[in-house]
């Protein structure tokens, strides 16, 4: 394990056991989200770093019971806090590294990353890895419940130029990793940027 999934694992296992209590009302947020990837009954669906699997419930609504949904996570607290949820009967919950999926080549309908981002040690190395186990024209979510100067006030600190998240950041970040953004919000009740796996 590097430096970073270390500080990535620890910062998580910290807070894995109150972290739904800490954010009650998202649930709506991510139901949103997820209803933006227009999924189909039987759709193949990755959660990448799927946390204590809030989003998991939403994406079996849609995929329905033919479907498949793989919630991935670094973080062995994270993964008990979804089992104590109930969250696992909604999908397949694995302990794995979204660096290294494993998951074979174009198997996927789409990926969706809940805060993601920002905890990624090469985003646009990790992208392409999004990006290898999405079909063509396979979908991208990268969403969060508050947008990015909401969530830097609750942080108590400043947007700067670098931070991945701006649109024009990330959609060439996106672009040199194999996506199309085809979609940007950044509002104060959520960000959410949505993007399209391109033809090799």
């Amino acid at each position: 394990m590097t430096d970073d999934h270390a500080r990535v694992r620890e910062f998580f296992a910290a807070r894995a056991a109150d972290w739904d209590s800490r954010f009650p009302d998202d649930g709506p947020a991510y139901r949103a989200a997820v209803a933006e990837l227009r999924l189909r009954p039987g759709a193949r669906v990755l959660d990448a770093g799927c946390g204590t699997g809030r989003a998991l419930p939403a994406l079996r609504d849609v995929v329905g019971p033919s479907g498949t949904v793989l919630g991935v996570d670094l973080t062995p607290a994270m993964l008990e806090a979804a089992v104590r949820a109930g969250r696992q009967s909604h999908g397949r919950l694995l302990l794995a590294d979204v660096t290294r999926l494993p998951v074979r080549a174009r198997t996927l309908d789409a990926v969706f990353g809940a805060g993601l981002i920002a905890h990624l040690p090469d985003p646009a190395e990790n992208l392409r890895e999004l990006a290898r186990v999405v079909r063509p024209e396979g979908l991208l979510a990268l969403f969060h419940p508050i947008g990015r100067a909401a969530l830097a006030a609750r942080q108590g600190r400043q947007i700067t130029p670098d931070d991945l998240r701006a649109e024009d950041n990330l959609r060439p970040l996106l672009a040199g990793s194999g996506w199309r953004m085809t979609s940007y919000v950044d509002e104060d009740a959520r960000f959410l940027a949505l993007a399209v796996r391109q033809r090799p």
